[in-house]
């Protein structure tokens, strides 16, 4: 089981930084990436918020840079 508590969390705007790209960029690549915390608040017009632990951002970073 992997301790994803006990790693660095960051915000969309901390991974678009890390990246080097955009905030809903990242957001797109990240919304449905296994590991990635997604807090909804609100009923009717719900705000997402998004916890990116440090491995998922690090496997998304080499899965960019690997592409062809």
């Amino acid at each position: 089981m992997d301790l994803l508590f006990d790693e660095e969390h960051y915000t969309i705007c901390g991974a678009a930084a890390a990246l080097g790209c955009g905030r809903e960029t990242t957001r797109l690549l990240i919304r449905s990436e296994k590991g990635v915390l997604k807090i909804r608040i609100g009923k009717k017009r719900a705000h997402t918020m998004y916890s990116i632990p440090e491995s998922v951002l690090v496997r998304l970073h080499t899965r960019l840079l690997n592409a062809n």
